[in-house]
């Protein structure tokens, strides 16, 4: 089996950026927006958490469970998002039961020496499962840059962005 050791740090460590940021944003942050038809800080965390549930949904089910709230449905008859209306101080709960899942997903598949699912045939991760948590880091760090953009320019002070910069001393541990 692959040592993943420094993968699942990485992983761990995204996690924990998400939280400083999620620390840092006031209840006025989630609102904010380009103005231009963007999507609001809130959507792009709510996008970012949701992106976990709905890859697990397609790559291992089993996994994506625990993510799922059962008494509700979407049109197609599939259980919704358990944080898909909550309040965005609950967004960090979705992260982490978002981030423990793909874990044990990942941990799953490589223990099974199998591929993921791929019922929607989009080639999920074929060459190697654990592929999908440096996906996921990566569009995590994506949308995370958009958020700066848009706390900078709803007026953050240049002393706020550097606290917020403050983020990068994770990686460096």
């Amino acid at each position: 089996m692959t040592d993943l050791t420094l993968l699942h740090e990485s992983f761990r460590r995204n996690g924990r950026i998400n939280d400083f940021l999620l620390d840092a944003l006031t209840d006025a942050d989630f609102g904010l927006s380009d103005n231009q038809g963007g999507w609001t800080v809130e959507k792009h965390l709510r996008h970012m958490a949701g992106f976990r549930v709905g890859w697990l949904w397609n790559l291992s089910r089993p996994h994506a469970g625990p993510l799922l709230d059962p008494t509700q449905k979407d049109a197609d008859g599939d259980p919704l998002w358990r944080w898909q209306d909550c309040p965005p101080d609950e967004l960090v709960a979705a992260f982490k039961a978002g981030d423990e899942a793909a874990l044990k997903a990942v941990g799953a598949a490589l223990n099974e020496d199998r591929a993921f699912d791929d019922p929607w045939k989009e080639g999920a991760y074929q060459s190697n499962p654990a592929h999908f948590l440096q996906h996921t880091i990566v569009h995590d760090s994506h949308h995370r840059g958009q958020i700066m953009a848009l706390l900078r320019a709803g007026g953050r002070t240049a002393e706020d962005m550097d606290a917020l910069d403050n983020h990068w001393a994770i990686w460096r541990e």
